[in-house]
């Protein structure tokens, strides 16, 4: 299972969510690691250089970022957006979903969407 990084408007329900379930899960907050306000190019590099998958709502800039660093060679990863849209417990079951039937070498360079 991946480790992960909720960017730093994510819904602190869909963390906390799959926290409960998953009690082995590894994820924290943007917020808590010291990179509120970073920009989306610097996130997708740290949590590349952390292994952590990024959890996200900003489908709008960071997905285009984050397939720039794949285009150009760069370590990615991984992202899950999960549409604002979505309900809360839809996003949650969805999420337990993905992370409980992908094995950790699928994750690198790969945007997952949420609903899937």
């Amino acid at each position: 299972m991946p480790s992960l990084v909720a960017d730093e408007n994510f819904d602190a329900r869909i963390v906390s969510g799959p926290l409960r379930r998953l009690p082995r899960l590894d994820i924290v907050r943007v917020i808590d690691v010291g990179l509120a306000e970073t920009p989306d190019p610097a996130l997708l590099a740290w949590a590349a250089t952390q292994e952590r998958v990024l959890l996200t709502h900003d489908r709008d800039t960071l997905i285009g970022y984050a397939n720039e660093r794949v285009a150009r060679g760069l370590p990615m990863s991984g992202v899950i957006d999960v549409t604002k849209r979505c309900p809360v417990g839809r996003a949650i079951e969805d999420l337990v979903i993905l992370l409980e039937c992908t094995a950790d070498d699928e994750w690198a360079g790969r945007v997952y969407y949420i609903p899937m």
